[in-house]
């Protein structure tokens, strides 16, 4: 058996996955960061964190810019952007970004720029939401161009007049996403009052803000809230609408982006944008005083025998549909694939983009591939014999899940006595990181995630 691991070339944390054209695959990220790959593998560095930001923008540094006007810099010491969104818009015939930067771990901003090019420069054109703000400090915010002049943003405050992050969004991590009928979505949030839904006005490129319903958790600022709440770890929302199965999915991070700090890639779905979002077992997140039950884990942290170092601290994921390619259960003509960036277990911070096959099961849920996309092809069954399974559980820890020796025979996992669901399980032959040709039985079951990979 082969070890080693991919070399991806480039750095982009957060990675956030444009495509134009098949064949040319963008990602932008946070601190300044993007790169290019004609195969999903090998990158190539577009910009850097040192000297991106004046490359990716024209104006955002200017004293003009109202971009940083209420956040300033990040702890009041440097001017950042994270985890932005591109995406083309066909009424303005640009390529939009949605860009936040915070100032603090609540005080946050969504804006708004636009290019002629989706490598950029990228012009600013508005503020759209702010967060984190004090009683002190709403007249800095937009609020009161949305909400009207007299609004003095008494809700979003606690008694002693600073913002009540435990009930209310941290702007910040923008993502959008076109519905089954074309409106266009933006979902967003980190921590603090959760995840959030705001319709945009694709014409113009702004948010659309809804009328205030409490029975729905609508607020007519920062709109719907989806899940999550009372500051407990979820960020890095993405919804992907998949005409196959006609499931909306809701990709989170749980944990802390660190590579000990338990950072995943969680998963819900419903059958409408607005939700409601559930796990395999039916259940949403809201206030909840522990959250790790909630969620499909699609993956955590993790190792097998080829790999020269384990993986950790996998998430802040886009997803993406590749149209025209058939599957091995010759059903579906689109392939669908999860971005995310990825940590090892070495000793350091340092971080490579991945991107990973994503296969449907028969039940409507999603589960991943087990290697980086390579060669990957659908099968209709696997062999008997000697695999190594990984099961990435449900916990929040820097644990490593091992890869277990087991034996597979007639869908059942001899040692352990555990049955590998049909309906919701996926095969997949894929040449793995170190070179070696395997077959993977990949499953879901009580929102756990099951690799079994055997080395062929």
């Amino acid at each position: 058996m082969k070890k080693g691991n991919l070399n991806a070339g480039a750095t982009v944390h957060d990675p956030m996955l444009f495509t134009e054209k098949k064949g040319k695959y963008y990602i932008f990220g946070t601190h300044f960061t993007s790169a290019v790959s004609n195969d999903l593998r090998s990158w190539k560095q577009l910009t850097g964190e040192f000297g991106g930001g004046e490359k990716l923008f024209s104006d955002l540094f200017d004293e003009s810019c109202d971009h940083f006007k209420f956040v300033k810099g990040f702890k009041g010491k440097f001017k950042d952007v994270w985890a932005p969104d591109v995406s083309y818009n066909p009424y303005l015939k640009k390529y939009v970004m949605y860009l936040c930067s915070s100032g603090s771990y609540i005080k946050s901003i969504i804006s708004m720029a636009t290019a002629d090019k989706p490598e950029g420069p990228y012009k600013f054109e508005e503020r759209l939401l702010d967060s984190g703000f004090t009683k002190e400090t709403i007249e800095e915010t937009n609020i009161k161009r949305v909400m009207g002049k007299k609004y003095d943003g008494g809700r979003y405050l606690k008694k002693n007049g600073n913002y009540n992050n435990l009930a209310y969004p941290n702007c910040i991590d923008p993502n959008t996403f076109h519905d089954e009928d074309g409106r266009f979505w933006m979902v967003y949030g980190s921590w603090s009052g959760g995840i959030f839904l705001l319709e945009i006005d694709e014409k113009t490129g702004r948010l659309i803000h809804p009328a205030e319903n409490k029975k729905e958790h609508v607020d007519p600022y920062y709109g719907r809230r989806l899940i999550g709440g009372g500051h407990k770890s979820i960020e890095g929302p993405y919804i992907l609408y998949d005409k196959v199965s006609g499931y909306y999915y809701l990709f989170v991070s749980y944990g802390w982006l660190a590579r000990d700090g338990g950072y995943q890639i969680r998963l819900f779905r419903a059958k409408k944008p607005e939700g409601p979002y559930v796990d395999m077992k039916e259940q949403t997140f809201g206030r909840v005083p522990h959250h790790e039950p909630y969620g499909l884990k699609l993956m955590g942290n993790y190792s097998f025998p080829s790999l020269s170092v384990g993986y950790k601290a996998p998430g802040h994921c886009s997803a993406f549909i590749e149209e025209g390619k058939v599957s091995g259960h010759g059903k579906a003509s689109d392939e669908m694939y999860v971005v995310y960036h990825q940590r090892f277990d070495d000793g350091t911070e340092r971080h490579e983009p991945r991107v990973h096959r994503l296969l449907r099961t028969k039940d409507g849920w999603l589960t991943a591939a087990p290697f980086a996309v390579n060669g990957d092809e659908e099968l209709y069954k696997a062999p008997d014999g000697k695999y190594f399974l990984v099961r990435h559980g449900s916990d929040i820890s820097g644990e490593v899940h091992e890869a277990e020796e087991v034996n597979i025979s007639k869908g059942e996992v001899r040692e352990l006595n555990i049955k590998i669901p049909e309906k919701s399980r996926a095969i997949i032959r894929q040449t793995d990181e170190a070179g070696n040709d395997i077959i993977a039985i990949t499953w879901v079951s009580e929102n756990e995630s099951f690799w079994a990979v055997k080395y062929m």
